[in-house]
């Protein structure tokens, strides 16, 4: 397919300058030039012209605010320098699988001021002897080459600060779902409270049961001894 059809269907009936995305992977560059692009996908934060025979990069439109483009894989050998001019706000840039070969073409990147990651895998220019510390001293802004800085540490990836930034959220929430809701130690308390009133009333109402039943004894060995004195009292009359 063609690039300009890829970029017809990717739009999907929106307008251009309503895209902040667009990938164009794998679609067919005529003469290895862009085509369909132009200045109305003013909104173009990410572009992606990854294996479209891609060799030159002089009718990229100005796109001011695109900070991501991935041009891997294609033949592109030079010309880097529109990139500063069409793209000047660009913090990462693939380049891997290119016909890039020396340190003077990618000198071009200098005036990219805001870019911070630079992808030169599978080109020429990294069988280079001192490759990586060539490119740090020759690009000072960037802080990441071929995914990791100049002390060897893995640039982080975005996707996986987004997840662990939501697994950091639903530990917080099972934290909450683990603790007691709101209200349930005052409801507890109460049920202690009236579980003891209920312990005490009972307890209560055991003595008052163990009274009565001791002074029905007493009336009985009072009647008793009355019953035996009477007896006793007759007998003596007679």
């Amino acid at each position: 397919m063609e690039m300009k059809k890829k970029i017809n269907l990717e739009l999907k009936n929106r307008a251009p300058e309503e895209v902040t995305e667009l990938v164009l992977d794998n679609c067919l560059c005529v003469n290895g030039e862009i085509e369909g692009l132009n200045d109305t996908f003013k909104e173009l934060e990410f572009l992606s012209m990854a294996n479209v025979e891609l060799s030159s990069l002089a009718r990229l439109p100005s796109l001011n605010k695109l900070r991501k483009l991935e041009l891997s894989d294609n033949i592109i050998s030079g010309g880097l320098e529109v990139l500063a001019e069409k793209c000047p706000n660009l913090t990462y840039l693939n380049l891997s699988g290119n016909k890039i070969k020396d340190l003077s073409t990618v000198e071009a990147l200098q005036n990219l001021k805001n870019l911070k990651s630079l992808d030169l895998f599978n080109c020429e220019i990294t069988n280079l002897e001192d490759y990586r510390e060539s490119i740090f001293e020759l690009l000072q802004q960037i802080t990441y080459l071929d995914g990791f800085d100049q002390e060897d540490n893995e640039a982080p990836d975005s996707e996986e600060e987004d997840e662990e930034d939501g697994d950091e959220d639903e530990e917080d929430e099972e934290e909450d779902e683990a603790g007691p809701p709101e209200g349930y130690e005052e409801e507890e308390e109460e049920e202690d409270e009236d579980e003891d009133e209920a312990g005490s009333e009972a307890g209560e109402g055991e003595e008052e049961v163990g009274l009565s039943y001791l002074m029905k004894e007493e009336i009985q060995v009072i009647g008793n001894l009355v019953f035996a004195l009477m007896m006793v009292w007759g007998q003596a009359e007679g």
